[in-house]
């Protein structure tokens, strides 16, 4: 970027230079205060994930890195962290993954900040609504699933189930399968029903 390039940035992976600094921080006698994690190993963070982006003059770097989170546990410190820095996070769902949905992307735990910028208001109610489906639906799975939920109890409950399934074949994307945008978003409007 300094140079005026455009720059990738890919770095696997952000949590094993945490714990590679957690192991310096404890060895210098500093407190373990977040779940083992010294100061040191959030304050290396800014540093290093602040780079990413356009500064003054030409050139960016475009950055994806990855955060091991053990157990898909949402409120994992490195995850946390990194979370509060970046622009977007994508979080890749295990559950999703062991039903052969990829790319196992969990729609309601993968955020961008810029999506109010790059999408137009009608794209923008479409995805949110998509969101609060898919929401919806992971509220009441486990209900589903036994067959304890009642059909007509919920009207949005109702709706959310109808379109759980088509959602999630909506996201799955074959290797190398390609999707054209305008294309991908009528084929959204038409599950979730938003005009």
């Amino acid at each position: 970027r300094d140079a005026g390039l455009d720059v990738m940035l890919m770095m696997d992976s952000v949590t094993r230079l945490c714990q590679a600094q957690r192991e310096i921080g404890l060895a210098a006698g500093e407190p373990p205060v977040t779940r083992g994690f010294p100061p040191s190993s959030f304050a290396i963070l800014p540093r290093l994930l602040e780079r990413s982006g356009t500064c003054n003059g030409d050139g960016s770097i475009t950055a994806f890195y990855t955060v091991l989170i053990e157990g898909d546990d949402e409120n994992d410190p490195v995850g946390d962290a990194v979370r509060a820095i970046l622009d977007g996070h994508l979080f890749l769902s295990r559950r999703l993954a062991g039903q052969a949905v990829y790319p196992s992307v969990d729609p309601t735990l993968s955020v961008s900040r810029l999506l109010v910028d790059l999408a137009t208001p009608p794209e923008y109610q479409l995805a949110m609504r998509a969101r609060e489906m898919w929401s919806e639906y992971e509220r009441v799975r486990d209900l589903v699933e036994v067959g304890a939920y009642r059909a007509g109890a919920d009207p949005k409950v109702d709706k959310a189930i109808s379109a759980y399934p088509r959602l999630k074949e909506w996201i799955r994307q074959a290797i190398g399968e390609g999707a054209e945008r305008t294309a991908a978003l009528a084929q959204l409007q038409q599950i979730v029903g938003v005009a």
